[in-house]
């Protein structure tokens, strides 16, 4: 037997006027770190690390950037670490169509028509398309023919008028996605907006929160397995984010590409390019 989906141990969630000590304190527990041991990763004494935590002393600058690397935030997460102390963000967050993210863009489309006849898109934060190639226009036209099309990827694949009805195992695939949603919320605790989505998809119909049995091993990669008019087709992903991103877009963006699990969903993607050409 195994849960198809477990929501991860959460912590309590943070007000929106959670103070610094208050997200220092929340970053601490949930690196699983005691106050002895980040202040000596920090180079700071526990006794000023416990003063922070509850308001009796203020960082500097300089505090909030080691505890920030320290903790290994994200950079939305430094951000809001930073303007709860009463500083300036450190981290720009622009549009990707800003001229300062143009080489970005430029590797992106390089990524997405090198994966071509195959989907591929680009997901922001929110799991919204912000990007995609010829061919996931392709395939999933096809697929959702006559039904809604979202460009927010979770509400596409919960939504019983778009793609859930298609997917054949859907209890795997919803697990996943929301475990990764999951995730997301526990480690953006500043961003209300993933908050907003996780509750509005939990509070979708046919949430698999149960647990069901297995009579297989599990596949190494999870499959997504759609059908339309007889046709099945079968598909793992990967994901790739940028490296070294100093940008809090670029960092939070994430390019899905997609390949098809077995031969017959890849002789539909060449046939269906061939048709399209």
């Amino acid at each position: 037997m195994r849960a198809l989906y477990a929501p991860p141990a959460t912590q309590r969630p943070l007000p929106q006027s959670a103070t610094f000590g208050d997200l220092l304190r929340y970053w601490r527990t949930l690196r699983h770190a005691s106050q002895l041991g980040l202040a000596l990763d920090a180079d700071v004494s526990s006794r000023h690390l416990s003063f922070l935590e509850t308001g009796r002393a203020r960082p500097s600058a300089e505090m909030v950037r080691r505890l920030a690397e320290s903790l290994d935030l994200p950079l939305r997460e430094r951000n809001a670490l930073f303007l709860a102390a009463g500083f300036a963000p450190p981290h720009d967050q622009r549009a990707l169509e800003a001229p300062e993210l143009s080489s970005a863009r430029r590797a992106i489309e390089f990524i997405l028509e090198k994966q071509e006849p195959y989907p591929a898109f680009v997901l922001s934060r929110h799991w919204d398309v912000l990007m995609r190639n010829r061919a996931s226009a392709r395939v999933f036209g096809w697929l959702l023919r006559g039904r809604r099309r979202d460009a927010n990827i979770m509400r596409s694949v919960f939504g019983e008028d778009a793609l859930r009805p298609l997917i054949v195992n859907w209890d795997d695939v919803a697990c996943d996605m929301l475990q990764h949603l999951h995730s997301q919320v526990l480690h953006t605790p500043t961003d209300v907006e993933a908050a907003a989505l996780l509750r509005e998809i939990l509070a979708s119909p046919n949430v698999p929160a149960r647990v069901a049995a297995v009579s297989r091993a599990p596949s190494p990669l999870l499959t997504a397995i759609y059908a339309r008019d007889g046709t099945q087709l079968r598909f793992f992903s990967t994901l790739s984010t940028f490296g070294t991103p100093h940008d809090v877009t670029l960092q939070e963006l994430r390019i899905e590409c997609t390949f098809p699990a077995d031969d017959a969903t890849g002789r539909f993607c060449t046939e269906l390019a061939a048709a399209d050409a």
